[in-house]
């Protein structure tokens, strides 16, 4: 988070005596109850992994389910390096109790100071009566130890937007109106004049309320919205979800909300729309596959589409998919774009360029801080990383994009340890970066999470701000007129008096930031390192060595652990290969077993199928044998009626004979016709006997 105060690891050590993790090791019960079970879990995981190293002690007995929940919140930690654990473990803190660091025991703050963001005026003038004054110039309070102080009168009095002409100014906007509860991670946009807020952050809470500034008469005003159901009368009822990490898109008369976190997150993205003119939300319904839920994530109006890069989902997984929703048809499309993408992250600012070019810049991870520019080409879907000329951007994250022509104005962020200072502008048809303003001091503009918008207001561009995180919620609004800057760097001196010029400059000392070194790869291949800037140069130089010395040691020991965990791994991995070969070759011994068995028995199967078809060979000449067996016995009855009529018809021509009849020559040539035809069925039906009884018996033995 955006806050000033101790350098890791003492940050982290601080985080975790406030809730309740001794030196030692021990758990304070009454600390971290105060925290819900999975939080208390999460941060115990954290803390063991930060400490300790990955977790690799066993698993506790199924009997103790409160021991064995927190080794799994640890175990499944992996690999985490330890500072990624330290920081994530802190981050967490902030989101359930923002206000911890002024609570931690033995801790004394330092003095806060608010500061107006503008420049003190030697002689201050009164604009005359008008229509469009909103406010009246009031003495402003700062606090220095706890003690209300008022301040001479440096405030100016608005005439709406055009009050102030300048572009090296960030001026708060004095309003009527009841203002907004402070918030972070909102979402905001501008449709017709008219500002809207909705949602964010406050003390970890989600937010659902919708709240408009009227551009013209600078008047804060609630909006009871209610969210449209299926019936009349549900839409008097329903209301929208809390959210927080979401993205307003205008389109048309209207405007969208787009993801987001929730406290019952659901498995895709879910859009909402607004119509300010009924004053209803209502779910639009989409086609395709939806990117998987998420917050942090940038929403690009690109034409009739809008392009979703990057986020954290509700498992803190860090994302870096693309993907397309048409607004007409409402179709989600999943980007597989060429070249190397931006590494996973949330928090970052995204901006188009002639209806072609997708730039991606910043954000973070759990544990570091981004100053890298990503190009998309929407025509050829490619990612590119193109040189830039003239400053390099200090690395920072949960800051605010807003586009004003060609130029790009980057606006607030964090760096894990201060608030960003100055504001940025990129040419995005030259690449070139310039610091437009730097403010001092704990001011609202350093802050992560807050939105910025452009407004035209009178021919004049402006640049509007609100909310943010630098350590205090704030609900602060600032503007500037960005129509006339000439990409010369201004520095915004703010000091109200002597007293508190001193303090400014303590606090100013104290919370400068300390970043890590980066290296950076431009498309040429040329590598950079991004400078190290310090926070007292005369301790750095003293210490140097001790901190050399310690930042090695501790990274010796990270990269041993490292080292430790994947050696680990892999003979872990060695141990179960070599089982699973065992159990291969066990297996590939049984099924050679079964394939000899499968071609026994198929062999076996092939000789009795030769058998039974030699058989059934057989079993046909048989009955083909006994049907010729049947043809001749019915010759042969033939035969004998023939002759029994022969030897008749011989009887009486015997008789005739003796009486005088038929001579004995025809008696004889009939029985020598006869009996040569009877000899040779008598064979005949011989030779089918014998046979008939060898194919029984061969059938008997084959049976």
């Amino acid at each position: 988070m955006a806050s000033s105060g101790l350098a890791y690891p003492d940050r982290f050590y601080a985080a975790a005596a406030y809730a309740g993790f001794g030196a030692d090791g021990s758990t304070s019960s009454a600390a971290i109850s105060r925290f819900q079970n999975d939080v208390a879990l999460l941060l115990y995981g954290l803390y063991q992994q930060a400490t300790v190293g990955p977790c690799n002690v066993p698993k506790p007995r199924a009997w103790n389910p409160v021991e064995q929940s927190k080794w799994t919140s640890w175990h499944g930690l992996g690999s985490m390096p330890s500072a990624e654990a330290m920081r994530l473990f802190v981050k967490i803190l902030e989101e359930e109790d923002p206000g911890w660091y002024s609570r931690v025991p033995g801790f004394n703050p330092e003095p806060v100071v608010d500061i107006p963001m503008h420049k003190p005026k030697e002689e201050p003038q009164i604009a005359p009566a008008s229509t469009n004054v909103t406010s009246i110039p009031e003495p402003k309070t700062i606090s220095e130890n706890g003690t209300s102080v008022e301040t001479e009168d440096k405030d100016v009095i608005l005439e709406g937007l055009s009050a102030i002409s300048s572009h090296d100014e960030w001026t708060p906007l004095s309003v009527s109106g009841h203002r907004p509860k402070p918030r972070y991670e909102h979402g905001a946009t501008v449709l017709q004049d008219k500002m809207y807020i909705f949602g964010g952050n406050h003390n970890g809470r989600y937010l659902s309320d919708l709240q408009v500034l009227d551009l013209k008469s600078l008047t804060w005003s609630k909006i009871d919205a209610k969210l449209q159901g299926e019936s009349s009368d549900s839409a008097k009822t329903a209301q929208i979800a809390p959210c927080a990490g979401h993205s307003l898109i205008s389109w048309g008369n209207k405007f969208f909300s787009i993801a987001g976190h929730t406290k019952e997150p659901s498995e895709g993205i879910t859009v909402k729309e607004f119509d300010p003119h009924t004053c209803t939300w209502s779910i639009v319904r989409t086609y395709g596959k939806p990117p998987v839920s998420r917050g942090g994530q940038t929403v690009t109006l690109v034409g009739t589409t809008i392009v979703l890069f990057g986020g954290e989902d509700a498992k803190r997984c860090l994302l870096n998919d693309l993907h397309i929703l048409d607004l007409e048809t409402m179709t989600w499309d999943d980007v597989d774009a060429i070249g190397t993408p931006p590494s996973p992250r949330s928090d970052h600012a995204a901006a188009c360029h002639a209806d072609r070019y997708l730039l991606i810049f910043g954000g973070g991870s759990h544990a570091t801080c981004f100053n890298d520019l990503h190009v998309l080409d929407l025509q050829t879907m490619e990612w590119s990383r193109p040189k830039q000329q003239g400053l390099t951007p200090s690395p920072r994250a949960g800051h605010a994009g807003a586009t004003v022509g060609e130029n790009w104005y980057i606006v607030g962020g964090g760096n894990n340890k201060s608030g960003v200072s100055e504001t940025l502008a990129l040419n995005m048809s030259t690449l070139t970066w310039s610091v437009v303003s730097t403010v001092e001091g704990r001011v609202p503009l350093a802050s992560e999470g807050m939105t910025s918008v452009h407004s035209n207001y009178n021919g004049n561009d402006y640049l509007i701000t609100f909310g943010g995180y630098n350590g205090r919620y704030s609900n602060e609004l600032t503007f500037t007129n960005v129509s006339l800057y000439d990409g010369q760097v201004y520095t915004l001196s703010l000091k109200s008096n002597s007293q508190s010029t001193a303090k400014e400059e303590t606090v100013a000392e104290n919370t400068s930031r300390v970043l890590e070194p980066e290296v950076e790869i431009s498309q040429d291949g040329k590598i950079r390192e991004i400078a190290m800037n310090s926070a007292d140069a005369e301790l750095i130089q003293q210490n140097r060595n001790d901190e050399a010395s310690e930042k090695l040691l501790a990274a010796l020991k990270s990269e041993k652990e490292e080292l430790e965990a994947t050696l680990n791994t892999e003979q872990l991995q060695t141990v179960q290969l070599k089982e699973e070969i065992t159990q291969a070759e066990t297996r590939n011994a049984e099924l050679t077993k079964a394939s000899h068995l499968s071609l026994t028995l198929n062999f076996k199967l092939f000789v009795a199928n030769l058998l039974l078809s030699s058989q059934d060979v057989d079993v046909a000449e048989l009955r083909q044998k006994l049907q010729n067996m049947d043809a001749l016995e019915k010759e042969v009855e033939l035969l004998r009626r023939q002759r029994a009529a022969s030897e008749q018809a011989a009887l009486e021509a015997k008789q005739r004979q003796s009486s005088g009849g038929i001579n004995s020559k025809s008696h004889i040539e009939l029985r020598c016709n006869y009996f040569p035809g009877l000899a040779n069925l008598r064979e005949r039906v011989n030779n089918a006997t014998i046979n008939g009884r060898q194919l029984l018996e061969k059938q008997g033995a084959h049976d």
